[in-house]
């Protein structure tokens, strides 16, 4: 048997997914939202609350309710009530990326940023799967605000972000905000019975896997102008930066080969054929990963990024990536059953186990070193729990539908 199949490894799981959600809620800001927690489960002081972070740990608590943990419910309501609240812009639309005491705090606070408000939607749409009051509306308004400002119906893709009042668009474009939408996407498809949503999602997956992993050896370009034209060079100066650094990013390849074949599944459910280059395009970019990504220095992790030439440029191995391999060795598992995504799944919870499981102060290191000892070169702190709670839970569940309606569906084991 193997781990993916064995339901004492299954209960492990459920066991950390608890001491997860355990530590999160000391991320509760009382004024509304959530905040960035440090090493040791308390806020930062002096950040104001962001919108990715309240979204994120919104979402969280959701999957929480769902399944079953008193006290969960509550704080996915405090989430709900910022996104209703002291996030939105009652003027123009849409929610800040970042509130304090006075308002929208911070140089990029009124910035109305794709990737921020795709975890709107999923915040959104996964506490509707849980029942939770007002989540609904909340979703509504938020896929009304996806479309009218950030889907571009021409490119198949979203816009990265405009100004405060939707009239002026950043002359960037950028894949990691394509990538949360199509997460987005999903489950505002499964939520709504919409599939227009997954429609949109698979179109954004076909360009970004089928047509630009695929054509650049699966190293995926990040950054681009507003004509979709790679830009190989952006933030060359700045290659650690958190979310737009220079060159090719692993986990994200390990994250889009997942959400390949969550869109995959989601097809099949309604009965549609789908393309072998699905499975295929998943599979060589989980295989990309591992060749360029994976114990590539001298010592176990999964480098940061690599240059074009599959040459690694910031070797710090952060924690989201190995939650993203797991992800993905679980999903290309259960449609090939081929043991080696067994295998590598074992390989990373034991690696995952030895140097990024906290014990002492909870959760998990979020950046450690070449040498596997804790650094804080990008990610300072234990900022929020969405990639480890998703990895304790996307091995439990099928994968369609996505989590929240999956475990509301009673999917879980």
């Amino acid at each position: 048997m193997t781990w993916l199949d064995a339901p004492a490894h299954h209960r492990w799981l459920e066991g950390e997914t608890d001491r997860l959600l355990t530590f999160g809620r000391g991320a509760r800001v009382p004024e509304g939202g959530f905040g960035w927690l440090d090493d040791d489960g308390r806020l930062v002081e002096g950040r104001p609350t962001e919108l990715w972070i309240t979204c994120r740990m919104t979402y969280v608590f959701a999957l929480g309710s769902l399944l079953g943990r008193p006290g969960c419910g509550a704080l996915a309501d405090h989430g709900l009530a910022a996104l209703a609240g002291r996030f939105k812009d009652a003027r123009h639309g849409g929610w800040f990326a970042a509130v304090g005491p006075d308002g929208p705090e911070g140089a990029d606070a009124e910035l109305k940023g794709a990737y921020p408000h795709a975890f709107v939607v999923l915040a959104t749409a996964s506490a509707a799967a849980a029942g939770r009051p007002g989540a609904r509306e909340l979703l509504d308004e938020a896929l009304a605000v996806s479309l009218e400002h950030f889907w571009d119906d021409e490119a198949g893709m979203v816009v990265e972000s405009w100004d405060r009042t939707f009239s002026t668009s950043e002359e960037y474009r950028g894949v990691n905000a394509n990538m949360h939408t199509v997460e987005a996407y999903l489950a505002a498809a499964d939520v709504t019975g919409d599939r227009a949503w997954l429609d949109r999602a698979a179109r954004i997956t076909e360009r970004v896997v089928h047509q630009l992993a695929r054509g650049n050896a699966w190293r995926i370009p990040e950054h681009f102008d507003t004509d979709w034209q790679p830009v190989l060079d952006y933030n060359a100066d700045a290659p650690a930066h958190p979310f737009r650094p220079y060159g090719a990013t692993i986990g994200h390849w390990l994250e889009w080969a997942r959400l390949t074949l969550h869109v995959r599944a989601a097809l099949l459910a309604l009965g549609d054929d789908v393309d072998a280059w699905m499975v295929e395009d998943a599979t060589a970019l989980f295989d990309a990963s591992v060749a360029e990504g994976w114990d590539v220095d001298g010592a176990p992790g999964f480098v940061y990024t690599v240059d074009w030439e599959g040459r690694p440029v910031v070797r710090e191995r952060m924690h989201w990536v190995v939650c993203e391999a797991l992800g993905a060795a679980a999903a290309l598992f259960a449609v090939t059953g081929d043991a080696r995504f067994d295998a590598w799944y074992r390989t990373w919870w034991d690696y995952a186990s030895e140097h990024l499981m906290d014990r002492v102060g909870g959760s998990w290191w979020h950046e450690l070193g070449v040498d596997n000892t804790v650094t804080r070169t990008v990610w300072a702190g234990k900022a929020d729990l969405y990639h480890a709670v998703q990895a304790t839970l996307i091995p439990r569940l099928p994968l369609a539908p996505v989590l929240a309606p999956s475990l509301a569906a009673g999917n879980l084991g």
